[in-house]
């Protein structure tokens, strides 16, 4: 993976697990969904009338991610609602770069090297043990509806993760397919929230409307840098260095929403970052 590409998958991941941050802090999901889907299809709308169109041949990968999109969107509000942000977020990311290593084998003919392949694999090790440690909530049960949840959140990543890959490379503007994507993407939600909730809608949305938007805007940045690097390396790899935001997330976990983040943990983050610098060393 070329470094210029490496650095971009990084801030992407930054800036990935800010946003979620962001929409995990206020309480009402369907509400912060609401503002960073917004936030998104307004950067898109703005963005549209700059750039060119996507080829035809886009449209369907387009039309599909969409769709998973707001699939991902849902299962991320659910497990939200029920799990701390520092085990549900990693445990939703930690489960898409094996995912995305078959999808990508079997859809986009990247068969990944030995390296790469034993990096994706100890990294999402890494990944799945910082989500599991400590999983336990306070009772004597772990939260398997909020586990389910967050797993189920990590495959529609991987799926969309390949549709975009294939997308992104088919349209010929990598610009332009972000700009659509967040336009198509980022509107069934905040329509279904202005039908649900109605009258009160502008009441309950305006106490938040700046955090939220600044999180749509932090989504738009965040996957425009990975469409780009999807036009510049395989898949895979960048799936799984892409994740490294868990290690954001857990921190913001730790410090700002104040949940656990010890000893295990940092072992599991620490062969998190072994895989990273396999698949560095693949590329």
């Amino acid at each position: 993976m070329p470094p210029l590409v490496a650095a971009a998958v990084l801030i992407a991941a930054v800036t990935h697990a800010s946003w979620n941050a962001i929409a995990h802090g206020i309480k009402d999901q369907l509400l912060a969904f609401t503002l960073v889907g917004g936030g998104g299809a307004a950067c898109g709308l703005a963005m549209a009338g700059f750039v060119p169109l996507p080829d035809g041949a886009a449209w369907p990968y387009l039309l599909a991610s969409a769709v998973l999109h707001v699939v991902y969107q849902m299962l991320l509000m659910r497990s939200f609602t029920l799990g701390d942000f520092g085990q549900m977020y990693p445990i939703a990311r930690g489960t898409a770069p094996l995912a995305v290593t078959v999808l990508a084998a079997a859809f986009a003919g990247e068969t990944p090297g030995g390296w790469q392949a034993a990096g994706v694999a100890v990294a999402s090790a890494g990944l799945v043990g910082l989500a599991l440690w400590g999983i336990r909530g306070s009772g004597s049960r772990p939260q398997w509806a909020a586990i389910v949840a967050a797993a189920a959140t990590g495959l529609a990543i991987a799926a969309y993760t390949v549709v975009d890959g294939l997308g992104v490379r088919a349209s010929g503007t990598p610009l332009g397919y972000i700009a659509w994507l967040m336009i198509l993407e980022g509107t069934p939600i905040p329509l279904y929230a202005l039908a649900a909730r109605r009258g009160a809608f502008v009441a309950q949305i305006r106490p938040f409307a700046v955090r939220g938007l600044v999180g749509g805007v932090l989504s738009v940045s965040a996957y425009g840098l990975v469409l780009w690097a999807q036009t510049r390396a395989d898949l895979a790899p960048i799936s799984a260095l892409r994740e490294s935001s868990i290690l954001v997330g857990a921190a913001i976990g730790a410090l700002f929403f104040k949940e656990r983040f010890g000893a295990p943990r940092i072992a599991a983050a620490g062969l998190m970052v072994a895989g990273i610098g396999m698949m560095l060393h693949a590329g």
